[in-house]
Parts: structure tokens; sequence; C-alpha cells
């Protein structure tokens, strides 16, 4: 087994002022080759703080990946250090330069500014990585049997960096196993009896498998992990075996998320969609228009926040708002079952509620939410109880919106 440690650099991650999303992605990208991760760090634009962490890791990692710090700021500090931490000198690199010249010129039609020529500079010691996403290029590095690379801090740029180039190299470099990984997905019941239904599963798995539960938004994945890569069928007779386990809870056998999986259900079927959000403010939808190929079940969204939208647009009889208020199981139905009539769709859910963290009340406390769904047979309601903050209110309804559709398209 290989290791990595992957090292972000710059001090808006460590303030919070940016999320690191690259070394999630990294880690899960290379764990799909063999490569396991040894450490994920962050460290400031500090030029000792990076250094320590080159000197540090290269102790414990076959291969060690940077982001960031290759911009063209006074604060990007990365491609001068690295030159001098691998014995070499920056130079003009003609094929970064080119690339720098054809975007700002020929691209973007903008003037170049000396420090932008800048970043066709890299270390004598290193082999180029071209950026096709940008004008920073990356650079790969070996010393002493260690692979360092050090890539832009740019998402986009460094996953086209990783897939065109560093991946391949790295194979190449190293004979791996790959991991093998089976995912399902389960609803309807918590991770400690999860646990406790599968005690007598877990204490007769194969030393060579392991398992990992990974909960979220009321919803638990379970995972099997061969590290070895090599004996495919034991993965998945024991996969096989733990969802005949898991059958009254099971809502998907792969790693997907639940609105991928409703949405390949309703393609399946040759069913539409409608959505009328109030308390969700439009976030089922995101989360459905972020789905590749949505467009085929999807006719559209009503985020009808105030009353007046839900009467006029979801046709919500005003007696119902006025007698119940928009926070009740009835008023979902309306909403569901006008989005449905005024797109021509098949289903319809509609979510209203109370996310906080004012509005509440004794009768509806803060975290109350109705969801309403409607289709030609049938309008029917639940109630869920949430009591986190605004933000995760939200994002909990969606889901639970998601696996109240699901169950009730039949």
């Amino acid at each position: 087994m290989k290791f990595a440690t992957i090292i972000t650099i710059g001090d808006e991650l460590l303030i919070g002022q940016t999320i690191d999303t690259n070394s999630a992605w990294i880690a899960s990208t290379l764990n799909s080759i063999g490569i396991a991760i040894k450490r994920r760090i962050a460290v400031s634009d500090q030029w000792d703080d990076i250094w320590s962490a080159l000197d540090e890791e290269s102790k414990n990692a076959d291969l060690i990946l940077i982001t960031g710090g290759l911009g063209p700021t006074s604060d990007d500090i990365t491609k001068p250090l690295l030159a001098r931490y691998f014995n070499g000198e920056l130079i003009v690199n003609q094929e970064a330069l080119d690339n720098v010249v054809d975007i700002f010129t020929n691209k973007l039609k903008r003037p170049l500014l000396e420090r932008n020529l800048k970043q066709a500079e890299v270390p004598s010691t290193c082999t180029v990585i071209p950026n096709k996403r940008g004008t920073a290029p990356g650079m790969w590095f070996e010393k002493e049997g260690k692979i360092f690379v050090s890539m832009p801090g740019v998402p986009h740029e460094m996953k086209g960096m990783m897939e065109g180039y560093v991946i391949p190299e790295i194979q190449k470099h190293f004979k791996l196993n790959p991991v093998l990984h089976r995912t399902l997905l389960t609803a309807g019941i918590g991770e400690s009896f999860l646990a406790e239904l599968l005690v007598p599963f877990e204490t007769n798995l194969p030393s060579s498998i392991k398992i990992a539960y990974l909960p979220n938004y009321g919803m638990v994945r379970i995972r099997l992990t061969n590290s070895d890569g090599l004996e495919k069928n034991i993965l998945e007779e024991q996969f096989e075996k733990l969802k005949a386990l898991v059958k009254d809870f099971l809502v998907v056998d792969r790693d997907i998320s639940l609105q991928e999986h409703v949405g390949e259900q309703l393609i399946a079927h040759h069913k539409t969609l409608a959505i009328a959000e109030s308390c969700t403010g439009g976030y089922i939808s995101h989360l459905i228009t972020s789905i590749p190929g949505s467009s085929q079940f999807y006719l559209g969204g009503i985020t009808s926040y105030s009353n007046e939208v839900k009467e006029l647009v979801l046709d919500v009889p005003k007696e119902t708002l006025m007698r119940l208020g928009a926070v009740s199981e009835e008023v979902a139905c309306k909403m569901a079952e006008g989005a449905r009539h005024k797109t021509g769709a098949d289903y319809a859910i509609a979510t209203t509620g109370i996310m906080g963290p004012g509005g509440g009340t004794a009768d509806k406390p803060v975290g109350l939410v109705c969801v309403g769904f409607s289709s030609k047979e049938k309008t029917t309601s639940t109630v869920f109880h949430f009591r986190f903050d605004r933000k995760r209110n939200i994002e909990l309804t969606a889901i639970h919106a998601l696996d109240f559709l699901r169950k009730n398209m039949g």
C-alpha cells in the first residue's frame, strides 16, 4: 500500500473564509486507485510553515500533493519556495508562457501585466504539468524516492491536472491494487440502531473487509471496503448479505445521492415532477437540477414564500390559509396539488414550515415542517419536527421531502 499526504496552502483556509473541497476530492480520487491518505493538512502562507510541512510529510508518505499558492500576487510564495526546496531556480517555461499569452490575448481580450507573465515561471528542477483550464502550471518533483506534486488551488484547474496528467503518471510510477468499495443508502433508521442490528454481521466479516457507517441528514450510508482490491467476490458476497439484513430500510444499493436515485426512478417510469417550496426557498429544486439529465423529468418549481403567492399561483384557498395558517398539512397538500395542476406533472411535492431562528409559537415551534405529495391517484402529507439551526433545518427538510416523494411514487 502506498501512502499520500495532501497539503493545502492558504490563510483563507485556516480562518474558514474558503472551504477546502480540494482535499476531499483528491482523497477520494487517490483512494479509488489504491493509495491510502496518511494526512490532510492546511498551512498558512508562511515560508517556514510550508517548508516544515514538506519536510515532515516526506517522512510519512510516498506521495505529497500540494494545492494553492501559485497565483500572481505577493502572498503566493509556493513556486519560489519549491525552487529552493528542490535545489533549482525559477525559469520561464515556454509552453506555460504561450498558454498565458493565449488566454489573455485571445480568450479574455485583456492586457497582459508583468505579474501575469510571471505565472509562466517554474522551478528548473520540476516537470511541468500543463494547465488547460487556467494560467498557473502544475509541477512534478521527485526527491529521495518520493513524489511531490504542486497544483493550483482553483478546484476546476486542479481537477483538470489530476485527471489529465497526475493520476495517469502515478499509476505508471507505482504498482497499485485498487481499493474496492460497495456502498448502500438507508433511511428510517438511526446509525446506532443500524450498528446494533449488524453486530453479528460485523463479527463475522472476513478480516479483509471493513465496514463504515456514514450518517448524514437523517440517512445513513453503509460502506464495505476491501483494501487489497483482489478478492472482489468476497466483497460482493458480504454486500449481498448486508443488503438482506437492511432490506426494510434500503433506499439504493449504490453510492449515489437520494436525489439521483429519485431522478433515476422518475426516468425509468417515464414520470415527471414539479415542486412547490415555501420554507426551503428553492433548495429542493436546486438539488434536483444539480443532477445531469434532470430536464428529462423535472418540469419546474414554484417558490411560494408568501401567502399571496400560495393563493394566487398555487390556488391554495384563502380560507384554508386564514383558518389553519400556512404551516399545516392541508396547506402542504393544496400546494402540491396546485403545483401538479399548474405544470401538468405526474407528481408534485410541497414544503411549508418554520425554519427559525424566530417565528415559532407554542403550537407551531421552530423546526415544524409539513410536506405534501400529490399524484393523480392520491394526495397525502406528513409532518417533521427538526431542532437545528435554519440552514440545517432547510437541508433536512429537503432530504426528507425527497424521501417522502420516493416512498409515495410507487
